[in-house]
């Protein structure tokens, strides 16, 4: 049947098709926990999309009268109860939720109303804290983003440098926080380490087109964010510090490596 894993009762039962090859008594595996169709804790070695209390893009493979069935990564898909949606879910849709425990069955749910949440009462960041960021919505400002599963923010169109949409989740840090509590962000990573970042951005593509690109501080800002994925006050922060430590020159009409 497979292998049982020592959670000081009688084990837990990790499928033989998710044992790794030459696995033996003793061993150390990585799992994850949850219930089975017959209502049994199992392990599974296979990586889900998102675990508990995380909020994420997820995509419905059926639904029935009970409820919508999500595709997570594990062979047993997350069931979103009818009572649980906002919108109306359907196959191949993807929709944002929350992962939640169901008080009744004890099974680990998805739920699609995440305000509640969501709150910037108590804040559990400060300004310049790297954090995750989640694509929640669109807004006449800019996108308003959820903050480590648990504060909302914002983050301006002329912060974004790149194609993005509901759903998307990287790194950002915590601009500015506002009175109220209401909160500014951004991408990458704060001060001197975001520029750092760019410029071994700009190092690589450098190296990848033969030293050389026909980008400089003339250029169109709309060309450079189609590119580089930066702005172009970025793209001169970035090369301006590239410049200083010896590694590009300028020319007439863009910018070129200088072989060490």
């Amino acid at each position: 049947m497979g292998v049982f894993l020592d959670d000081g009762e009688d084990g837990i039962l990790l499928p033989k098709r998710f044992v790794p090859r030459g696995t033996k008594v003793g061993d150390k595996l990585k799992v994850f926990l949850y219930h089975d169709s017959d209502d049994r804790i199992i392990a599974t070695t296979q990586k889900p999309k998102a675990i508990l209390g995380d909020i994420v893009k997820l995509k419905v493979v059926s639904t029935t009268q009970q409820g919508a069935f999500m595709d997570w990564g594990l062979m047993k898909d997350l069931f979103v109860p009818k009572s649980q949606q906002v919108s109306f879910m359907r196959a191949g849709g993807e929709y944002i939720v929350k992962i939640y425990t169901d008080e009744q069955t004890g099974r680990l749910a998805a739920t699609e109303k995440i305000e509640q949440f969501l709150s910037n009462d108590n804040l559990t960041v400060k300004e310049k804290d790297l954090v995750n960021l989640l694509v929640y919505r669109q807004s006449d400002l800019g996108y308003v983003v959820i903050i480590n599963n648990l504060h909302t923010g914002l983050l301006h169109f002329n912060e974004v440098y790149r194609d993005i949409e509901t759903g998307d989740l990287f790194t950002g840090f915590i601009k500015t926080i506002l009175p109220e509590n209401k909160i500014d962000v951004a991408a990458g990573k704060p001060g001197y380490d975001r520029v750092e970042g760019e410029s071994e951005k700009i190092l690589r593509l450098l190296k990848e087109n033969n030293g050389y690109l026909p980008y400089y501080d003339k250029s169109d800002p709309e060309e450079i964010y189609s590119f580089f994925s930066m702005s172009k006050k970025t793209f001169k922060m970035a090369t301006g510090a590239l410049y200083k430590q010896r590694k590009i020159e300028f020319t007439s009409s863009g910018i070129k490596l200088i072989n060490e």
